[in-house]
């Protein structure tokens, strides 16, 4: 078998006396689409944190594209990662945000090409031509010259996917990209998730609250509870004969809102 592309091997995460993650073994093949679920507080955010290293583990392992995340290899064995080696490997990833984090000094277009000119040392036209290609696969292309003042949350969403699409990750992570949002606008911003979905391989793993959407986009989805994984399968059986109690009764909750 293959090695998986993101693989979280028995992850300590505390915040004080407070136990996030123990013992915690979690994994993402490539290509797979992975919606995790669950209540506040169990994990979900975290997981994406420390993939993108927002946030470090106290013990265990993290491994991305077949690397050490949070360690990095030398002749004398694994060693805690520097900078540099943090640097190198955030590359494999890009993560849309709930709040959309756009610089709000910078016009649509330059919030999508100024990390790959910055960080990738691309030439202003090529990260232009790459810009000029992910609004028009987001829908944007005639908002480039507008600030993120003059857009809808909707339309900030779909940016900030197209500024995470620009450095070509390997892994796609979306951590409740709608929760921001007025219903409204929801569909518009999972249309171009499904887009992606349909047209592009890309691996995405998903923390979402919107179930239908996991239960139509997803491979898999992962119910967390608690800080562990209590039930995982494929989308119709989570959502149509869940095992666990805690699982239907989360799902039953939702459902009757």
């Amino acid at each position: 078998m293959s090695q998986p592309l993101i693989e979280f091997q028995s992850v300590e995460k505390r915040f004080g006396d407070t136990v996030i993650f123990k013992d915690f073994n979690f994994s993402v093949e490539e290509g797979e689409i992975v919606s995790i679920i669950g209540p506040s507080g169990s994990g979900k955010s975290t997981l994406l944190r420390i993939l993108m290293t927002l946030e470090g583990i106290e013990g265990g392992g993290v491994n991305v594209a077949g690397e050490p995340l949070w360690h990095k290899r030398t002749p004398n064995g694994l060693v805690p990662a520097d900078k540099k080696h943090l640097h190198k490997m955030r590359h494999h990833l890009g993560m849309v945000f709930q709040h959309f984090n756009l610089f709000p000094h910078m016009s649509v277009k330059r919030n999508i090409t100024e990390a790959p000119m910055r960080v990738q040392g691309k030439s202003k036209v090529e990260a232009e031509a790459i810009a000029d290609e992910l609004l028009e696969l987001v829908g944007m292309t005639d908002k480039a010259d507008m600030y993120p003042n003059e857009l809808s949350g909707g339309q900030k969403q779909r940016v900030g996917i197209a500024r995470a699409l620009a450095m070509k990750p390997a892994i796609l992570l979306l951590d409740e990209i709608t929760s921001a949002l007025d219903p409204e606008l929801v569909d518009e911003v999972l249309d171009v998730i499904r887009n992606l979905a349909k047209k592009h391989s890309f691996t995405m793993l998903l923390v979402t609250h919107e179930m239908y959407f996991a239960r139509e986009i997803s491979d898999r989805v992962c119910f967390f509870d608690q800080g562990a994984i209590v039930e995982e399968g494929e989308p119709e059986q989570i959502f149509t004969a869940p095992k666990e109690e805690r699982t239907q009764a989360f799902l039953n909750a939702y459902m009757s809102q």
